[in-house]
């Protein structure tokens, strides 16, 4: 065991598990109206602790169990043969272990920006559940875990490159995100603006704040590859944020709070696949064109499209994501045909696998809330609950 890559590590995973409790909730939170704004924590908080357990049960073993090409098997169910002295390369397992879990938490998590307003608590706990075992874990196996889209796999020595998630996280969750918000169809209201841009604006400075745990972290050691991830990630985020208000403002004639903390976010979910493998000058390119292109995949969807992925997650998550694992490519740090191979089949098995499992579950627990409880709000209907005393 590394003393210091395991102290690195364990920094790492507290900033990623701060990314979901509180930033991702607050973020998104902010970004609703004011009778609905539990309901979001409340789907945010209760995912991060159902993937915690499901992590543990099933979901590790699964995406680093020593299956095979497809599958990681369940060998390591419960931890099974993991205790405090077993190592994963200079860190102990365990650790390993709760790293990755906060993933498996905030890759659902970021799914909730999808539905919100509408959606049935019920099915948001049993689809999440079975789109973490079903389509996460499984593609966490084969591009981290050794499986058939990584090194020797199907594309050759040189496989799939995605240091901490752009295809991973970022493409499955913003595709899902699409499958649920077409299966889910608009708002009643989508007219109301955000509810409370500052706690938009703090939510995203934390996850902000965050990232570099969780692209840094992806390094997996103290070293000079996980000090360069922290850096370009700052500098994409920070790149992005300035060209999506400069964007704003030649469209618009102003610049807004939320969309510049939007482009934030924007240009860390494009560093994100890249972050291990390109320098500063490339990560100002790739965050500066982020915002404007999710920008305009935003503009394209909820303008022209009239969908309602209710907070833009498939456009700024998945455009994002796809962006910059397209960009390693472009770059020179990855091959063609494994970036855009691994793009396509994921992306496939996403889309079809969040299809069945939203008319599955569908069918054991309502998809949708009814018109009264979405028009009085989901926090005092469902939950009982009010954030304020007064509400938008």
């Amino acid at each position: 065991m590394n003393a210091a890559d395991t102290a690195f590590l364990i920094t790492a995973t507290a900033l990623v598990l701060f990314m979901t409790l509180p930033a991702l909730a607050l973020f998104y939170g902010g970004l609703v109206r004011a009778r609905n704004v539990l309901s979001v924590f409340m789907h945010v908080f209760s995912l991060a602790c159902l993937m915690s357990v499901l992590w543990l049960a099933f979901g590790y073993s699964i995406a680093f169990g020593e299956g095979n090409a497809l599958w990681g098997g369940l060998s390591k169910m419960f931890l099974n043969g993991v205790d405090a002295d077993s190592l994963s390369g200079t860190v102990p397992e365990v650790l390993f272990f709760t790293f990755q879990m906060t993933f498996a938490i905030i890759t659902p998590a970021l799914i909730v920006g999808a539905y919100v307003e509408r959606i049935g608590y019920g099915f948001v706990l049993v689809f999440s559940a079975l789109w973490m075992l079903l389509v996460y874990a499984p593609v966490v196996h084969w591009i981290w875990g050794g499986g058939f889209l990584s090194d020797g796999g199907i594309f050759g020595a040189i496989g799939t490159r995605d240091f901490a998630g752009g295809i991973v996280v970022h493409e499955t969750a913003g595709l899902a995100a699409l499958v649920i918000a077409l299966a889910l169809g608009p708002r009643l209201n989508r007219t109301t603006p955000p509810h409370q841009p500052g706690m938009v604006m703090m939510g995203a400075a934390m996850l902000w704040v965050g990232w570099f745990g969780f692209n840094g972290g992806s390094a997996l050691a103290a070293n000079g590859q996980a000090a360069m991830a922290i850096t370009v990630t700052h500098l994409s985020a920070a790149a992005a944020s300035l060209t999506w208000g400069l964007w704003e403002r030649i469209k618009f004639g102003r610049t807004s709070m939320v969309g510049l903390v939007t482009g934030t976010i924007a240009g860390l979910a494009s560093i994100t696949p890249a972050s291990g493998y390109v320098g500063p000058v490339a990560a100002l390119v790739i965050g500066g064109v982020a915002g404007i292109l999710c920008q305009e995949a935003v503009n394209l969807l909820r303008n022209r499209l009239k969908l309602d992925d209710t907070l833009d997650v498939f456009a700024v998550h998945g455009v994002g994501g796809i962006f910059g694992t397209i960009m390693i490519a472009v770059l020179g740090h990855g091959t063609w045909a494994a970036q855009l191979g691994a793009l396509a089949i994921v992306g496939v098995w996403t889309v079809v696998v969040s299809f069945a499992l939203v008319k599955l579950v569908g069918l054991v627990t309502p998809l949708r809330v009814d018109a009264e409880t979405e028009t009085s709000g989901l926090d005092i209907m469902v939950h009982g609950e009010r954030a304020y005393d007064i509400t938008s």
